[in-house]
């Protein structure tokens, strides 16, 4: 198993890419913490991670508040020993508005969870990491994160925001055993739309440019390999980088 004997918390775990993710990592050894808002659909994934033969706790947080953050990751600690993978998964979108339109408030929204939340899981992981010599983080952020046209200005600011956290965090502690990169996912078949609110007419006309040339939807399974590969071994050198899983679409432009 490819990660026999590990640790890991997935943040966002309940459903989509996250609920993929911590699937595949309990079925290559993994103990996951299953992390999410939806506390009822954490503990059904984690029941049928459980009856596969796999072992996982489901934890309620909302990635927007610190107290919940900080309880994940010291339950993990608690429950299972350590901490040794951590992935930020959690994120919303906003409603494409350009900046033009965005209110204050979601674009506050948007960074607390999609940028801040973030910061702050990794943020307690640091010292469990430097303690150990050895730590692995994976943030999922978006081709959104690196390319303008794929939603409105907050997510897309607060996506590129992570991929920057991303590669800053990967050289900090390049020396400390830590390793630190992003997954770029581009249109998966998700239920983020869900999170969708109030959508501008006008950013979404503007988004469609992009979206139309698109070759095909992924599914979450295609984003929770690239996240196995990056937690396993065989990605032992690759830190402080960006892995785009797109299908092709930003090869495009």
């Amino acid at each position: 198993m490819k990660l026999g004997g590990k640790v890991a918390v997935v943040t966002g775990a309940a459903s989509g890419m996250g609920k993929a993710i911590a699937a595949l990592y309990a079925k290559e050894g993994a103990k996951v913490i299953v992390a999410d808002l939806n506390i009822d659909g954490a503990e059904q994934v984690a029941a049928e991670i459980t009856s596969n033969g796999g072992t996982a706790k489901a934890v309620q947080a909302n990635v927007a508040k610190l107290e919940d953050i900080e309880n994940m990751i010291d339950t993990a600690v608690n429950e299972f020993g350590t901490l040794d993978i951590l992935v930020n998964n959690a994120g919303i979108m906003d409603g494409f508005e350009p900046v033009g339109e965005i209110p204050d408030e979601k674009w506050d929204l948007i960074f607390e969870v999609n940028t801040k939340g973030v910061m702050r899981a990794m943020r307690k992981a640091i010292p469990i990491f430097l303690e150990k010599g050895k730590g692995n983080i994976i943030n999922i952020a978006s081709t959104g994160g690196l390319n303008g046209a794929h939603a409105g200005a907050a997510y897309g600011a607060s996506k590129h925001a992570v991929v920057g956290l991303t590669k800053n965090t990967g050289f900090m502690y390049a020396n400390e055993g830590i390793r630190c990169n992003g997954i770029a996912p581009g249109g998966v078949n998700t239920n983020i739309g869900s999170s969708i609110k109030n959508v501008s007419e006008f950013g979404m006309k503007r988004s469609q440019v992009a979206q139309s040339v698109m070759p095909k939807m992924g599914e979450p399974e295609d984003i929770a390999q690239a996240a196995l590969f990056l937690a396993s071994e065989e990605s032992n050198f690759v830190n402080g980088t960006i892995l785009t899983v797109d299908g092709g679409w930003t090869a495009a432009f």
